[in-house]
């Protein structure tokens, strides 16, 4: 079992060294018996909390509310609408001042499997966006600056200043020093 609580410095390892695995033995699948996992009450206060969220237009009414949840949320985030935080483990995601979750965004903090299943913190950095329809997946960090495009697939960490995009998503740009995109392309 991988488990990452040890305070290693994440900047070094990759989502897999980020995610902690939790075997579950016997018959069935691990989302069989989620609520030996999570309690249940909690999933579904998490859940009404999360609803409310995804149809509210007030940007302050999500962050307040997402904050209720143990979401870690910096000043003038931005939820889209119908964005959602992961409900079994909201207190897992941390979103960092001026970042964008863009419509339809899902930020996943785990992962119920066959015969495991897996949590991760997912961490979006300071004024980065995760663009409408995208998924991030458990132990992602999306860097400071980084833009995820619409409808990606996120299953590994995103540099600072990159823009990712496709399933899975892969990098297509990186900033340069005077705030313009490098596509690797030359004149």
């Amino acid at each position: 079992m991988r488990d990452t609580t040890d305070g290693a410095d994440d900047t070094a390892q990759g989502r897999h060294e980020r995610v902690t695995v939790h075997p579950t033995p016997g018959a069935g699948n691990s989302l069989r018996a989620w609520y030996r996992r999570r309690n249940p009450l909690r999933v579904v206060v998490n859940y009404v909390v999360i609803l409310v969220c995804r149809v509210s237009p007030s940007l302050w009414l999500k962050r307040w509310l997402l904050r209720r949840l143990g979401v870690t949320v910096g000043d003038r985030v931005a939820w889209g609408l119908e964005s959602t935080p992961d409900v079994f483990w909201p207190d897992l995601i941390t979103v960092e001042d001026d970042a964008v979750i863009g419509y339809d965004a899902t930020l996943l903090c785990h992962e119920f499997l066959v015969e495991e299943y897996r949590t991760g913190a997912v961490v979006i950095g300071e004024a980065a966006m995760v663009g409408a329809g995208a998924t991030v997946l458990p132990g992602v960090q999306v860097g400071e600056g980084a833009r995820v495009a619409a409808n990606s697939l996120v299953t590994e960490d995103v540099p600072p200043g990159a823009t990712v995009a496709g399933v899975p998503a892969e990098v297509v740009s990186h900033a340069t020093e005077d705030g313009g995109a490098d596509d690797g392309q030359t004149a």
